[in-house]
């Protein structure tokens, strides 16, 4: 069983953020049967030439973004409760479809910390129409493969599928959503399975070690709620705990209905059908939460260390009576940066694993382009890679760093990206005894990005950076569920899908002023002067991390940090 889990865990579970619970049927055993149906005139898929006018059944707003004659375009309409619709059409034999909630760990408090976790894991159970074997048989008939996933800022349900089955899946995908049984007997299964996959984290710094990164820089408050359900949260969450949750953050002016290769005008009738009567539910300001607190032992475990990070602001709220945050309190509380050092001493680690970050640029800010060509530009990867152009050996960490210190095992940049913050900076590990050493080349490489003149940015590199960043763009979105999603959760940040040509064009005109000003708005800590942030650096380490005490006085000799004067 456990074996099981953890093979689960390593194919579905993507890096530092994500968790899927996967129901699957292949799709090439329905091909045969669909096949004649699906190169036909299927009501799901649009042919250029025969492009057939539908009648419109209520009052939507809708709005298209059309390119050049090359690209695709993408449609979106609002219903008027608030649903959003949007669609590509993207032809070929398959479609996904994908419903996107504006939930997730950001949105959670003491009282629901973890839920966002343990939901993503109750999706296509049991409902309050299906039995959880009748909803089993139902994927399966209806095939293609179906995931739910969460992340800080959405909870994802999508599936790829063949067109003519969209219909049938979109029903499910609702009945999920709206009715879930969330049964004593499903959570303490998923409780069972959540465990195994958080001992699965704790195990691997290197899946851990981002999720600290979070909660140190943006302690006690949003971004830096854990995805993975604290382990004494997990003892004590109960069926109303999940039901509350829902109930307050699935409301439908936060729900996206999105699908590629699919009719618009069809989509948006199923989406009227399944959704439209759809109506928010206000929960009452603040709660007397009936959640017990945490019993049994606080055991020494690694996990603990989420219980101390957040176990001072949760027992003073309780312990003064003071209301819990209601859904405006928290669905308008900004991302707060507030940076700070973590260090775990574990001498049963074969090396020392380092984050070192700074507050990073949201999704709306207009240089998060050069950011993202600077991450590419800085790249990296572990010591031994198959590399090649194109895999990012000739990025900077490669030549400066993995190719000149045959102590250091990785050495990689980082770039998360949020609705209103973000973080970046590198990561790298190395044998232990270099851990200063470390330290010192992972400043410096962030340093070299700030100067104009002797080490600085190069226009080649930058050329290359820009170019690599394009391609990577383009051809993730030859995926269907990579179009899904960027199409989804763009509408869903944005309200409209920015289109690809558009993207492009802005990579291009980034220069290397742009890079520059960039690097020292960044490593100099002045986002925090828009956002409110301390414009402190985060660290976090976890090997032999004595010798990584004082780490600030390497930032003050290189210049960065808040007190940087350029």
């Amino acid at each position: 069983m456990s074996k099981q889990l953890s093979s689960a865990i390593a194919r579905h579970v993507l890096p530092f953020t994500r968790r899927a619970n996967n129901v699957a049927m292949p799709l090439i055993s329905r091909m045969n049967k669909h096949q004649q149906a699906s190169l036909q005139s299927d009501d799901f898929i649009k042919v250029p030439e025969q492009v057939v006018a539908k009648n419109s059944i209520s009052p939507a707003t809708t709005t298209a973004t059309t390119n050049n004659s090359s690209s695709i375009a993408s449609r979106v309409t609002k219903l008027p409760n608030g649903v959003r619709v949007a669609t590509e059409d993207s032809q070929g034999h398959f479609a996904s479809l994908g419903v996107y909630v504006d939930a997730g760990s950001r949105y959670e408090d003491e009282t629901t910390r973890g839920v966002s976790h343990i939901l993503d894991r109750l999706a296509f159970k049991s409902t309050k129409n299906r039995t959880s074997e009748a909803m089993m048989n139902d994927l399966e008939a209806a095939g293609g493969n179906v995931m739910c996933s969460s992340s800080r800022e959405s909870i994802m349900y999508q599936s790829a599928l063949l067109p003519q089955d969209l219909p049938q899946m979109l029903a499910i995908m609702a009945d999920t959503i709206r009715n879930p049984a969330v049964t004593e007997e499903e959570l303490e299964e998923q409780k069972v399975s959540a465990g195994h996959e958080i001992q699965e984290y704790w195990s691997k710094p290197e899946m851990i070690l981002p999720e600290l990164l979070h909660t140190v820089a943006y302690k006690d408050n949003t971004l830096g709620n854990p995805l993975l359900c604290p382990v004494e949260n997990l003892e004590t969450m109960t069926t109303e705990n999940i039901k509350k949750y829902i109930s307050t953050w699935y409301r439908p002016d936060r729900i996206v209905v999105s699908a590629v290769g699919a009719d618009h005008d069809k989509v948006v009738d199923l989406t009227r059908k399944y959704f439209g009567d759809m109506k928010s539910l206000v929960p009452a300001t603040g709660s007397g939460s009936g959640s017990e607190e945490a019993s049994g032992s606080d055991s020494a475990s690694k996990g603990g260390i989420f219980k101390s990070l957040f176990g001072k602001n949760a027992s003073s709220s309780s312990s003064s009576g003071i209301l819990k945050p209601d859904f405006n309190t928290l669905s308008r509380q900004p991302a707060k940066y507030t940076g700070g050092t973590l260090l775990i001493e574990d001498d049963t680690q074969p090396f020392t694993h380092l984050f070192v970050g700074f507050e990073g640029l949201s999704i709306h800010d207009d240089d998060i382009y050069a950011l993202a060509t600077l991450q590419l530009l800085m790249g990296g990867g572990s010591s031994f890679s198959a590399g090649g152009p194109g895999k990012g050996m000739y990025s900077r960490l490669f030549s400066n760093v993995l190719n000149h210190y045959n102590w250091i095992e990785s050495c990689m940049s980082f770039n998360h990206c949020y609705s209103d913050s973000g973080l970046f900076g590198i990561s790298g590990s190395c044998y232990p005894g270099y851990e200063t050493m470390l330290l010192e080349v992972i400043v410096r490489e962030l340093e070299l990005t700030t100067r104009t003149g002797k080490g600085g940015i190069a226009q080649v590199e930058l050329d290359r950076a820009k170019n690599q960043l394009r391609s990577s763009v383009l051809m993730n979105l030859e995926s269907k569920m990579v179009q899904l999603e960027d199409l989804g959760r763009q509408v869903q940040v944005h309200g409209a899908k920015v289109p690809v040509e558009e993207l492009c064009a802005k990579i291009e005109k980034v220069t290397k002023q742009d890079m520059v000003r960039v690097a020292r708005r960044v490593f100099g800590g002045q986002v925090s002067s828009l956002t409110g942030g301390s414009g402190e650096v985060t660290i976090v380490g976890q090997g032999l991390t004595k010798n990584l005490q004082g780490a600030e006085k390497v930032l003050d000799k290189y210049g960065l940090g808040k007190n940087a004067k350029w």
